[in-house]
């Protein structure tokens, strides 16, 4: 329990401290006009920052490992979608429709990066390959998710803008792959930088919160979900989250036979969803009061993998330990 405690992530509170604030001061009127535009600015700085930091030669780099590289992505991109797919044909009898779409669009959305090496790291998995997945499966969810988001999402009822892959182009793939040219040049900057650079897009993370939540307490979609709904909503992340980490380690062990240390990145790169871009690339798909229900399952997903892998990076970390000792 003091290890699932400790797990919790403080920038996790930050943003349920803006949800609270959202709900007691919403952004209304002239306020409401010039949050959004802050917003929509923060989230080309995000993307630009995306494309600066990430290295397109670790993922050519892990070419090498391409059946373990292919396995992640299909999960990120194919085990996840079909899964969420099946939760939203059978979970509107239970959920609000707009929290059903959210469990879609988070299946949708890349791995993470940071987090899917730091686990592999504590778990003594390999870490080169694990840098290689997560870049990959970042670079590609620029174009991919959006894509998928946007065809799955219309067909699941959320209202997605019909200019979206225009507003997919400006502020999402243009900032990316400016950021991508640009990281020769300001590569190193970047790196040198990088704590008071990652408060700034922390901080833009919260401001998107803070419009979303805004919009749907101005138009009181709130009043559409109870306790009962979220504690539900929980209960089927959870599932989720734990189907996929079962099936990467069946498959990884008995299918394709992997070693240990391969087996810890396919779990850990194949199970988590990226906050990071999940919730700009929902302020650019979907518009109007139903934004802070779709995000609302990602948010929850992200501290439900946080805790869960920090439990599970640990218990890797002592089998190693206990297996190193019993071969001095």
């Amino acid at each position: 329990m003091t290890r699932i405690l400790r797990s919790i992530d403080p920038y996790i509170a930050l943003m349920l401290l803006t949800v609270g604030l959202a709900a007691v001061c919403p952004a209304v009127g002239t306020g409401a006009r010039v949050a959004g535009a802050a917003a929509d600015a923060g989230i080309v700085f995000l993307f630009f920052l995306y494309g600066s930091r990430l290295s397109p030669r670790a993922a050519l780099d892990g070419i090498m490992q391409w059946r373990l590289q292919i396995a992640v992505l299909v999960c990120t991109f194919a085990l996840f979608p079909v899964l969420g797919v099946l939760i939203a044909q059978v979970a509107p009898a239970v959920l609000p429709e707009t929290l059903v779409s959210g469990i879609l669009f988070l299946c949708l959305m890349p791995s993470t990066v940071q987090s899917s090496i730091a686990f592999t790291s504590i778990a003594r998995g390999n870490v080169p390959a694990a840098l290689c997945a997560a870049s990959a499966s970042n670079i590609l969810g620029v174009f991919v998710s959006p894509i998928l988001a946007g065809w799955l999402l219309n067909i699941s009822g959320v209202a997605v803008s019909f200019d979206v892959f225009r507003d997919i182009a400006l502020q999402l793939l243009a900032p990316f792959l400016v950021g991508q040219m640009l990281r020769p040049v300001i590569g190193s900057w970047i790196q040198a930088n990088k704590r008071v650079l990652g408060l700034a897009d922390r901080g833009s993370i919260l401001l998107i919160i803070y419009v979303a939540f805004s919009n749907g307490m101005a138009d009181h979609i709130w009043s559409n979900v109870d306790i009962a709904d979220l504690a539900l909503l929980v209960a089927i992340l959870g599932a989720l989250l734990a189907v996929v980490l079962v099936l990467t380690r069946m498959v990884a062990e008995k299918v394709m036979r992997l070693p240990i240390e391969d087996v810890i990145v396919l779990q850990f790169c194949g199970s988590k969803k990226s906050l990071a871009s999940g919730l700009p690339m929902a302020t650019v798909l979907v518009s109007g009061p139903q934004l802070g229900l779709l995000v609302l399952p990602l948010m929850l997903f992200h501290q439900i993998q946080l805790m869960v892998c920090t439990v599970l990076a640990n218990r890797y970390a002592a089998r190693s330990a206990v297996e190193a000792e019993a071969t001095t």
